[in-house]
């Protein structure tokens, strides 16, 4: 696909990669629209597929300091079709309103990462203090393996490690320019399984009911606060998502008994110690029902991280203050994000879009906010090369 006219309008870049069809792992031709905005404009493009991912990283400038701005293209599917009011990838404007899947999350921050490099580069005719790349994966609301994970790899490999990170997804609760996130909880997830004697319900001295057992089990785990929260994170939760004992029949006592849950931690853990801590509250809760045997399975979906305060973030605030005339709140709740792998390489904040329509039928911006947007990230260019030599 070709690049529009004014490659620095974000609302005509949103809306052709909309137009894109990109669900995970569909490039669909949106990172190919964006390799054809980004080299004429002195972009180095490096395309990095990855199993059935395809990725981007382009980068301006080869010095320090090196500025990152990370997103995806890949999209949630549209679900049903027939009732969004305009075609999910038409990328209609209405009543000042872009509408499409991905317009939120995250094609329209995408697009205002775009229009800002391209405008902050071409007002300098591309001569920088330092470097601009953007980390453009198709893997992100899929299982994460082959995207942002890998094209990081790559980047250490070959000498493209990012001094700072900022990540555009839609971080703000209600308004543009509310919320930055300086971190995020870790999640984990768990698998509890109490193993019993089956038997006759009539007789249930003959027999090992699993189902008391993981009731209490999952009492505790429910009613024991983990902790009361750190200077930046809100207490980490727990939450059961299933409890299952397979059994159709009203007069059998079954063998086993299965529960699912999820933690969203925060700073007072790490996956090891919060396992730990879980199973320590499982075994004293058992051992309260009667005793019994049980196992414990956990996932680790992310580790907790903060960027601290700093730097950074207050090159980001400013630039929200700067346009929006209002301080933004340093936040870490939420999910999770492909922020998780970039920590591990440099600091990274995310901003972006107002989350409220992400994944919903009808998803939509405003058209305002995407200019806005565009201007922010501008700014953030600005103060932050102005902070390091002359820009």
């Amino acid at each position: 696909m070709d690049a529009p006219v004014s490659s620095h309008d974000p609302v005509a870049l949103a809306g052709d990669l909309i137009r894109c069809p990109s669900v995970t792992p569909a490039e669909a031709g949106a990172l190919d629209y964006l390799q054809n905005v980004l080299e004429p404009a002195g972009f180095t493009v490096w395309r990095l597929p990855f199993g059935d991912v395809d990725n981007l990283f382009a980068r301006l400038g080869t010095g320090a300091p090196h500025f990152c701005f990370a997103g995806h293209t890949d999209v949630v599917p549209p679900g049903a079709e027939d009732a969004w009011t305009a075609p999910p990838f038409s990328a209609e404007v209405r009543d000042g309103e872009l509408y499409g899947r991905g317009a939120v999350d995250m094609k329209g921050a995408v697009a205002c990462f775009a229009a800002a490099a391209l405008e902050f580069t071409g007002a300098r005719d591309g001569a920088l203090p330092g470097s601009i790349s953007l980390l453009i994966t198709g893997d992100e609301e899929g299982p994460a393996h082959d995207g942002t994970v890998r094209v990081l790899e790559w980047m250490a490999e070959n000498g493209h490690v990012p001094d700072d990170c900022l990540v555009g997804e839609p971080t703000n609760p209600e308004l543009l320019g509310q919320s930055i996130k300086i971190g995020r909880r870790g999640s984990m997830n768990g698998v509890l399984t109490v193993t019993g004697t089956q038997g006759h319900s009539a007789y249930p001295h003959r027999c090992d009911n699993p189902i008391p057992k993981i009731a209490r089990m999952l009492d505790w785990l429910a009613i024991a606060p983990l902790d009361s929260g750190s200077e930046h994170f809100e207490p980490s939760t727990l939450a059961i998502t299933s409890v299952d004992v397979g059994n159709p029949a009203s007069n059998v006592i079954p063998a086993q008994a299965r529960a699912m849950f999820n933690v969203r931690f925060n700073d007072h853990y790490n996956a090891k110690n919060l396992e730990a801590h879980v199973r320590l509250i499982c075994e004293a809760a058992i051992e309260d029902a009667g005793g019994g045997t049980f196992t414990l399975e956990v996932q680790r979906g992310g580790d907790c991280f903060l960027t601290e305060p700093g730097p950074l973030v207050d090159v980001v605030a400013g630039a929200i203050e700067d346009e929006m005339r209002t301080a933004p709140e340093l936040a870490t709740n939420g999910g999770t994000s492909d922020a998780r792998f970039i920590k591990n390489y440099c600091p990274v904040v995310e901003f972006g879009l107002v989350g409220q329509t992400m994944h919903q039928i009808d998803e939509r911006v405003p058209v305002a906010d995407l200019h806005a947007l565009t201007r922010i990230y501008a700014n953030v260019l600005k103060r932050y090369f102005a902070a390091t030599g002359p820009a």
